[in-house]
C-alpha cells in the first residue's frame, strides 16, 4: 500500500502543506481531510510544497480541483512549489500551469501572497 503524509505549518500570511510519499486514489482522502480542516479554520491562502512527493495520480490532482473554487471564492488561492521535474511534467501535461501558480521555491509563493492586492 502506498504511503503518504502531509504536514501543515504557517508562513507569514499563508499556510504551507508539505506532502510526501505517493498521492493516489488510496491516499487522496488524507489530503482532502487536511485541506478541508484548513478551510474549516478559514485558512484560504494555501501553498503545497512537493519537495518530498514521489508520485501523483489523477486522483491526487483531483483533490486540488475539488477545492479551488471554494478557496478562491473566499479570497484565497492554492499555489504549488518545489516540484521535481517528474511531478511537474504530470501537472503540465494536464494543463495545471494555466490554472495554478507554480513556483520553484516555497519562499517565492509566500512572497506572492504577501504582495499588496490592487
Amino acid at each position: 500500500m502506498a504511503t503518504f503524509n502531509s504536514s501543515v505549518r504557517k508562513a507569514d500570511n499563508s499556510t504551507i502543506i508539505e506532502v510526501s510519499g505517493d498521492l493516489d486514489a488510496h491516499t487522496a482522502t488524507q489530503l482532502e481531510k487536511t485541506i478541508q480542516d484548513l478551510l474549516d479554520a478559514h485558512q484560504f491562502r494555501l501553498i503545497v510544497n512537493f519537495t518530498k512527493l514521489n508520485y501523483i495520480s489523477s486522483a491526487g490532482l483531483g483533490v486540488f480541483m475539488a477545492f479551488i473554487d471554494d478557496v478562491r471564492t473566499n479570497g484565497g488561492d492554492i499555489k504549488f512549489s518545489n516540484m521535481s521535474e517528474k511531478i511537474f511534467n504530470v501537472f503540465d501535461l494536464l494543463g495545471f500551469p494555466l490554472l495554478y501558480e507554480i513556483y520553484k521555491e516555497e519562499n517565492e509563493a509566500v512572497k506572492k501572497f504577501n504582495l499588496p492586492t490592487v
